[in-house]
């Protein structure tokens, strides 16, 4: 397995983090466009995700220098600040997305003129967008996947049951949908993962990298732990220099500033997601008081845990 691929093991905090997102339900609609065509999506609380069942397209976003082409196959996740347009052709009049919508959540749309159809499954993510921050701070703007590549089937394997579904409408599909897309999202950062994406730096390009990530699973592992640079050295097989210094470069903070971040990420996971006492928290994230925690906590966020919680 290639250092890059190393990234895919299932004890990677990859799988932490989506756990905690808690990916509720996915919001979804096909469009079946004919051209002329357009729709502008705005900015808004969602991640939104795309599929171009068939035909093809033009997608410009935030982030994104020149638009791109969307075929058959491809698959789309747009952050949700980031705002983004649909054409059949650049030139194409525009619509924006409420207008087509116009309050339907699920479904098949039809819209546009009377020329080459273009049919796509859009949708929105909903997730806890905090719990998400370690990341969806990492991802750019519009992640594009083309499924043309062997280690993407298990990808495309899943946008061709979200074909399947949303183009039948049989009993129970707005579930399985919501189910497959939950997929759909962890495929996708995987694929993107797999590929150029963990090529730069923070924790994921960390995780690619065959003596940091050593040291970073451990991290995650063990967050409690009492660790120093020096025992997240030997875990890394580098002297403390090497590896203090290579942390840095890759991941843009210390090894401590890091595993500090991680711990409040931890802690803020659980205040949201359990009725764990503020003490045992603390425990569990590396704090042998709850005085010590809340110190971190407030420098951090800005408030009290307590406070966080209520909030």
């Amino acid at each position: 397995m290639s250092d890059r691929l190393a990234i895919l093991d299932p004890m990677d905090p990859i799988e932490d983090i989506i756990t905690a997102m808690r990916v509720e339900s996915a919001l979804y609609a096909r469009l079946e466009a004919k051209a002329p065509w357009g729709i502008a999506f705005a900015s808004g609380p969602h991640v939104r995700f795309g599929i171009v069942v068939r035909g093809h397209c033009w997608m410009s976003a935030d982030g994104l220098p020149q638009p791109i082409a969307l075929s058959g196959g491809d698959c789309f996740i747009v952050r949700a600040d980031a705002r983004f347009i649909l054409q059949d052709e650049t030139a194409s009049p525009l619509l924006s997305c409420e207008a087509i919508f116009a309050g339907r959540t699920s479904g098949t749309i039809v819209f546009g003129g009377d020329g080459m159809l273009t049919d796509i499954v859009s949708g929105r993510f909903a997730f806890d967008a905090s719990a998400g921050e370690p990341l969806m701070s990492l991802l750019p703007p519009v992640l594009h996947i083309r499924v043309d590549h062997d280690r993407s089937r298990l990808l495309q394997a899943t946008l061709h049951l979200i074909a399947i579904e949303t183009a039948e409408q049989a009993l129970g599909t707005n579930l399985v949908v919501a189910r497959l897309a939950d997929v759909l999202f962890v495929q996708a950062v995987r694929a993107w993962c797999a590929s150029d994406g963990c090529r730069t730096t923070g924790w994921l390009a960390a995780l690619a990298d065959r003596h940091l990530g050593a040291a970073v699973r451990a991290m995650h592992a063990d967050v409690a732990r009492r660790w120093t640079v020096e025992s997240l050295a030997a875990e890394a097989g580098l002297s403390r220099s090497a590896f203090a210094s290579r942390f840095r470069a890759v991941v843009g903070d210390t090894p401590l500033g890091y595993l500090t971040r991680w711990r409040i990420y931890r802690a803020k996971a659980m205040l949201r997601q359990s009725d764990l006492g503020i003490m045992e928290i603390a425990a569990r994230v590396g704090y042998e008081t709850d005085a010590a925690f809340s110190r971190v906590f407030k420098r951090t966020e800005g408030m009290a845990p307590g406070k966080y919680r209520r909030q």
